[in-house]
């Protein structure tokens, strides 16, 4: 009787420990979710700023206080909580951002997170004239890695808008929207706001007919923006799938800079093969300030 009282006071003792071990995880998570995080960089699109295979720590603390997005690791979102934010994004800045989606979907197929360059914040103007970059008609600051490749990815195949006639190199202008704008809709230019606003208004809610512009059955020739949008563009523009080609990323989806890289290495190599993979390891960059 006295060793059953023993046995069940330790499993007493076991469960109150590992209940309160777990309870200590989940805080520490939603803590550091909050104001730091983790992202890997998959493509080359900001090659020689930051590698593929770099893996760099997140400052989330500066634009995106807010509860977890999603369960690492898998394709689940999570209804979230934003709190205010310390700063917002200017021009210049490397941004980590949840991918909104390419230009016609409604939502992305899956969660991923981009790394870009902010070229243009809410209101400005962006042009490309012989792939010089202008904003508000001044020439943009060439970043000091900056990277051009002969490389296309295949999905560069269309550019935002679709109807626009225009290149990667000879772009707009185009006017970033701003939250409380009130924009005027025609048939030329419901293409560059079509998806912007289903996705403000959760629905495909746009249609055409006749020459004539309705939203959600009603007849309408304008609309007022409800977020703020930001332009952004890879360093190494050539091989960039970015801004271009799938069009704005609001506020409400930039996540946060980039603080430095703390892991390099050739992520190109199978994992399977990790005696060669270990020996990609970039040791210059781990350290190294992402700027």
């Amino acid at each position: 009787m006295k060793n059953k009282k023993s046995n069940d006071s330790f499993i007493r003792k076991i469960y109150k420990n590992v209940k309160s071990l777990l309870l200590t995880l989940l805080v520490v998570f939603l803590i550091s979710s909050s104001i730091v995080g983790a992202s890997k960089v998959p493509t080359g699109s900001m090659e020689k700023t930051i590698l593929v295979g770099d893996f760099m720590l997140i400052n989330k603390f500066i634009f995106d206080i807010s509860t977890p997005r999603d369960i690492p690791y898998t394709n689940i979102a999570l209804p979230h909580i934003k709190f205010p934010s310390f700063d917002e994004p200017e021009k210049g800045d490397i941004i980590v951002f949840q991918f909104p989606g390419y230009q016609n979907e409604l939502e992305p197929q899956k969660i991923e997170y981009w790394v870009k360059r902010c070229v243009g914040e809410p209101g400005d103007t962006i042009s490309i004239y012989n792939n010089v970059l202008y904003v508000n008609g001044d020439e943009f600051p060439i970043p000091p890695h900056i990277h051009y490749s002969l490389d296309q990815s295949e999905s560069m195949n269309q550019i935002f808008p679709s109807n626009s006639g225009w290149k990667k190199d000879f772009y707009g202008p185009l006017v970033i929207p701003k939250k409380g704008e009130r924009v005027q809709l025609t048939i030329e230019n419901i293409y560059k706001y079509k998806t912007l606003i289903n996705r403000e208004l959760e629905g495909d809610f746009v249609k055409t007919n006749d020459n004539k512009i309705f939203i959600k059955g009603n007849e309408t020739d304008f609309y007022t923006i409800q977020k703020d949008y930001y332009f952004m563009v890879g360093d190494n523009r050539d091989n960039s799938l970015d801004s271009r080609y799938w069009g704005f990323v609001p506020r409400d989806k930039i996540i946060g800079t980039p603080i430095f890289i703390y892991w390099s290495w050739n992520s190109d190599i199978p994992f399977s093969d990790f005696f060669r993979l270990l020996g990609s390891v970039r040791l210059d960059r781990i350290g190294k300030i992402v700027h």
